[in-house]
């Protein structure tokens, strides 16, 4: 069965999605539920199902490109199915799509001085499709014989002499020839250019000229081979272009201040491991509930500044950060001044489980009205966490230590945490903001008053 794939909409706040990758080329057969393309949107790269099985007919959307929702990408149908009514609803101009221009079709073009076959009036024969092909290659046609119906040039002949030109090297040779800068076609090599040729192309163009006597006395007393070094430019992911836009536009318009305040977390360790013949819960399941009870009672921390206007939420959705190996993210639990702690927990493990496995969608990160970001267990003692925008704080949680007190005129041993909190002046002066991590501290301590 046909049809047009679109690019989806997976979320109610997503509007366009960049196409990263194509699973399968056109002529590919693919099954319905087989994996199709990718999509990015922010810091997420989903995986798209094919909707049908068949043969994807034709791509409406290269790699890279970044269109609107709903638009069509591709479209997917039997092999010798007539598409031309699926290509006007696309917009997609039939006369370019399928590969039987190459029998069917001829173009003719004007060229001065050419050797390959010509027509009666000296015009190169050349089908279309094989033309597109030969001008994305930088192949200049008008010196290839062609195989089709008298002499037409088709794709398979640009494809032939593409193959035939090709210089043939290895991944790591190629990559090393453009970090040096190395011409690959100067390398004069039969076989497979490897990775010493492209070093010692780059040594010679570096080396000056010298006598052949220069050259015996240089290997009499540099035995060792010179190893070139330089620099590498690479190219930033998605996910990374996201978080420095981001974290340079909150950084130019957010004016912020960090307080740091510590507290003794014997209770709520207490409260932890009561909990673990219930369920499993980790310390920042249950901070997450805390601060979005203490966010019930200082209202300025839980909303966002639009222009000279406080945009004030009677709900509360925790974003908290997930690390990531390309980044980090911030999935939002919605709702977490409602819901209880085992909920929370449930829906966070859930979270945290698709961030991993790359199966979040735009609503999973959108929404949030405060932040927690938690580097305790990675040893960090004090940080300042950057705001989330459009939000005006972000609490960092950093690691609990094992300090020595004295208390009752004796020495006690007491695990003590710092919470960094970062607010935005703009909404939240020093005395408030203090006075929030005071409240925090009193619920970390006794986290009994969660039930009052």
């Amino acid at each position: 069965m046909s049809c047009i794939e679109v690019m989806p909409k997976l979320g109610l706040t997503m509007t366009e999605g960049t196409l990263v990758n194509w699973h399968k080329s056109e002529g590919e057969k693919i099954e319905k539920g087989e994996i199709l393309f990718e999509v990015e949107t922010d810091k997420l790269t989903n995986e798209i199902e094919a909707k049908e099985s068949g043969v994807l007919r034709k791509i409406l959307v290269e790699e890279g490109e970044t269109v609107k929702c709903l638009v069509p990408v591709g479209i997917i149908a039997g092999q010798n199915e007539d598409i031309s009514e699926l290509l006007k609803q696309a917009g997609a101009k039939s006369g370019e799509s399928e590969e039987k221009e190459d029998k069917v079709q001829e173009e003719v073009i004007a060229e001065p001085g050419i050797s390959a076959t010509v027509g009666a009036e000296g015009r190169i024969k050349i089908s279309p499709l094989a033309k597109r092909l030969a001008l994305q290659g930088g192949v200049s046609y008008e010196d290839i014989k062609g195989t089709g119906p008298q002499g037409r040039i088709v794709k398979k002949d640009i494809e032939a002499y593409i193959e035939s030109t090709r210089i043939k090297v290895s991944p790591a040779a190629a990559k090393l020839a453009k970090e040096f800068n190395v011409d690959l076609s100067g390398i004069k090599k039969n076989g497979r250019i490897m990775k010493r040729d492209v070093l010692e192309a780059a040594e010679a163009a570096k080396a000056p000229e010298t006598t052949h006597e220069e050259k015996v006395e240089k290997e009499k007393t540099s035995p060792q081979q010179t190893v070139v070094r330089g620099e590498k430019a690479v190219k930033m992911s998605a996910m990374r272009k996201v978080i420095a836009k981001r974290m340079s536009e909150s950084v130019s318009v957010s004016p912020t201040v960090t307080y740091n305040m510590t507290m003794d977390t014997s209770e709520l360790k207490r409260l932890k491991n009561s909990l673990k013949d219930v369920f499993k819960v980790t310390y920042t399941d249950l901070l997450i509930k805390i601060v979005s009870q203490v966010l019930k009672e200082f209202p300025l921390a839980n909303c966002s500044v639009e222009g000279d206007t406080f945009i004030l939420k009677d709900y509360v959705n925790m974003g908290v950060a997930v690390a990531l190996d390309g980044g980090l993210l911030v999935p939002v639990i919605k709702d977490t001044d409602i819901k209880g702690i085992k909920q929370i927990t449930a829906e966070f493990k859930d979270l945290v489980k698709r961030a991993r496995e790359n199966k979040l969608v735009p609503d999973d990160l959108s929404g949030g009205t405060f932040t927690i970001t938690n580097l305790g267990m990675y040893g960090i003692d004090t940080f300042s966490p950057i705001i989330n925008q459009p939000e005006v704080a972000i609490l960092g949680v950093n690691k609990i230590v094992e300090t020595p007190l004295v208390e009752n005129g004796e020495i006690v041993i007491k695990p003590l945490i710092s919470m960094s909190l970062t607010a935005d002046h703009r909404a939240i002066d020093g005395a408030y903001a203090a006075q929030i991590l005071q409240r925090i501290k009193q619920y970390v301590e006794k986290p009994g008053l969660l039930i009052l």
